[in-house]
């Protein structure tokens, strides 16, 4: 089986699992400190989008706890990992649903001066954990949805920027219930989509998978 070079990627993952761990514990504290702060600029400005890009920090902390957990492990651990991380990007996307609709039963416009404040520190901050991250992408299926996390949250960023930029100009506030749901339909797809890229490597026989 040398021929394949599954020696030499193992080794080599194994050569880079510090460099993981240092980039990881960065990430996590840079996402968990976004979430505190976005979920109370999304409490005080009445936006579902602004607190749902807050909830998607929040999880991508504990997915970045977990792949801390995982780095250097077998190839098998790092897939279940990965499982879990797709299972917490489809709970999120549950959740800013949920937390749309109860917006749009509750009533009351956001205040978009408080969107973009909080938005656009939270893409300087998670901007910088997607250049952090970027290098580590192809190391594996761990830090490759890792490094997808990091992108979405960026995308939600942008995005509540141009939705809070709107709102100001139109007075639309039923875009920030707009813009809550695509951020869900997001989360969906980046979700189902490590799953699918997960389950062939987790079902993978033990022997190869301890590579």
């Amino acid at each position: 089986m040398g021929c394949c070079g599954c020696e030499f990627t193992g080794a080599r993952l194994a050569r880079r699992s510090p460099d993981h761990r240092r980039v990881l514990w960065l990430v996590l504290a840079i996402n968990a400190a976004i979430f505190a702060g976005e979920y109370a600029a999304g409490w005080l400005a009445r936006s579902t989008a602004l607190q749902g890009d807050s909830l998607d920090s929040l999880g991508d902390a504990l997915v970045y706890g977990l792949s801390l957990v995982v780095a250097g492990r077998a190839l098998r651990a790092r897939a279940a990992a990965a499982l879990v991380k797709g299972g917490i990007q489809l709970a999120f996307a549950l959740g800013v649903l949920a937390q749309a609709l109860h917006r749009l039963v509750v009533g009351g416009p956001p205040l978009p001066p408080v969107m973009l404040v909080a938005a656009g520190l939270a893409l300087a901050a998670n901007a910088t954990c997607l250049w952090l991250l970027t290098r580590y992408r192809d190391d594996d299926v761990n830090m490759r949805s890792v490094w997808l996390c990091s992108r979405n949250d960026v995308l939600g960023n942008a995005g509540v920027l141009l939705a809070a930029g709107l709102i100001a100009w139109s007075g639309w506030g039923w875009l920030d219930l707009l813009f809550g749901a695509g951020l869900a339909m997001l989360f969906l797809g980046t979700g189902l989509g490590v799953l699918r890229a997960a389950w062939p490597q987790f079902r993978a026989p033990r022997a190869a998978a301890t590579r």
